[in-house]
């Protein structure tokens, strides 16, 4: 058990770049991985604190980790439950050594005995909020979120990341520009991007507009050394413009992957929300950029069931999805958090009546996706996967149209050359077969 550390990951992508940088900051301390929970020293879990569901996994995966781990170990939880609830939460899970903020993130193998530690004198880092700052481990596939910018300043009225997560701090191109250096030079082929709102990095230290140079920088200074692809998460929709726009379109490294924060199509609902836009300006925005790219791929998220939403807002919402033919979208109930300004709005959605309303976003959405991916395999679209991993025998991989973890995947035929599939491949590939969201190809060659 000594030096060995385990840890979990809830949430999204922006938690799994803080996961990194803790484990990077762990093993610096001396200890070491491992999948085994009851052989660690330190278990630690870094928590998700969105809504109610996902507090309610952090709190059972605790609770079912403190089964696990031996008697001499510590269990730290750290990540936005952490920073959100602080000592509360400390009070409520006695089985818990130490809950763990943001601040003193890269200090958590302080919590382990000095026994049990394999450098017990190395001097542990403080006061890097974030993690932003602090090195990585070394990259285990292709593709890595990469962080760059914490916190957010919009005010958007079902949120409470702001009042834990503070206002957005953009990190200095040189930052990021490292620590991408790092990860090219490590094997990673794609960079995803993310922020809490990537397109408004810069804009705190003094350069709004900044995200689009800081790509011109990234493709010019790494695609030399092995950079394929950029992805951008989490663009809310009113920064979704030129130059911005024009940038990724043109660049050969930024896929035409528009993840847009969306959360509903009905005005009067968006209002209520404190968010920009409307169905209407939306679709003009989708329909500009598919008439400059149409094979650009769009997703987005919707909030079911904020208060106040009418059958006319739900109407409304299923009518844009049939407009807008997304790619992707995910539905989620609203989430009464306590502190937003949402928290005390009257004429609040039953949640059965939430509940049956995101089935039928899903079915219609579910539809949709089918019959694109359909029509690639009918119309033997040629694409470009990068290949994840290996499974059996086969190669995973994804063309620009699939973010890593939350869309589908094509998986490659095994065949000649197959050998040649490893992670990291760029295959060229004919689509041949859809199984629901996933795509199966025939490939054809590697092509670096």
């Amino acid at each position: 058990m000594a030096g060995r550390f385990h840890l979990v990951t809830l949430g999204c992508p922006k938690n799994a770049v803080d996961s990194d940088k803790i484990a990077a900051a762990l093993g610096a301390d001396g200890l070491v991985a491992t999948d085994d929970p009851g052989a660690a020293a330190l278990v630690v879990v870094n928590t998700c604190a969105f809504i109610e569901e996902a507090r309610q996994e952090s709190v059972d995966t605790v609770l079912a980790l403190a089964d696990l781990v031996d008697g001499d170990a510590r269990l730290v939880v750290t990540g936005c439950m952490a920073e959100r609830y602080g000592a509360e939460l400390a009070e409520a899970l006695p089985e818990v050594h130490a809950v763990v903020g943001f601040a003193d993130a890269g200090a958590i193998a302080e919590t382990v005995p000095v026994a049990l530690r394999a450098r017990p004198d190395r001097p542990t880092p403080s006061g890097v909020r974030d993690l932003l700052e602090l090195p990585r481990a070394a990259p285990s596939a292709p593709w890595s979120y990469l962080k760059v910018a914490e916190g957010c300043d919009r005010a958007c009225a079902f949120c409470a990341i702001p009042s834990f997560r503070g206002t957005q701090r953009s990190r200095t191109p040189e930052a990021v520009i490292a620590e991408a250096r790092a990860l090219v030079t490590g094997g990673v082929r794609e960079l995803v991007l993310v922020a809490q709102d990537l397109a408004w990095y810069g804009r705190d230290i003094g350069a709004p507009g900044s995200l689009a140079p800081l790509l011109r920088r990234l493709d010019r200074e790494l695609a030399p050394e092995g950079l394929l692809r950029i992805r951008l998460l989490y663009l809310y929709p009113s920064e979704v413009k030129d130059p911005l726009v024009s940038t990724m379109l043109e660049l050969g490294t930024v896929v035409p992957y528009f993840d847009l924060s969306l959360q509903h199509a009905a005005r009067g609902l968006l209002a209520r929300m404190a968010r920009w836009g409307s169905g209407d300006r939306f679709l003009e925005a989708i329909a500009a950029i598919r008439a400059q790219e149409p094979t650009a791929a769009f997703r987005s998220s919707f909030i079911v069931g904020f208060p106040g939403e009418t059958e006319a807002d739900h109407d409304a919402l299923l009518a844009f999805l049939d407009a807008a033919q997304l790619d992707w979208a995910g539905f989620f109930p609203y989430s009464r958090e306590a502190g937003t300004a949402a928290a005390d709005l009257p004429d609040p959605v039953p949640a059965s009546l939430a509940a049956e309303r995101i089935r039928e976003c899903e079915t219609v959405q579910t539809a949709i996706t089918q019959v694109a991916r359909d029509a690639l395999c009918a119309d033997g679209a040629r694409l470009e996967v990068l290949v994840d991993a290996t499974d059996d025998g086969r190669a995973v991989g994804r063309t620009h149209r699939e973010a890593p973890e939350i869309d589908g995947v094509v998986l490659l035929e095994p065949g000649s050359g197959s050998g040649a599939w490893a992670p990291g491949s760029l295959v060229d590939a004919v689509a041949v077969a859809a199984v629901g969201p996933d795509l199966v190809a025939r490939a054809q060659e590697t092509v670096r």
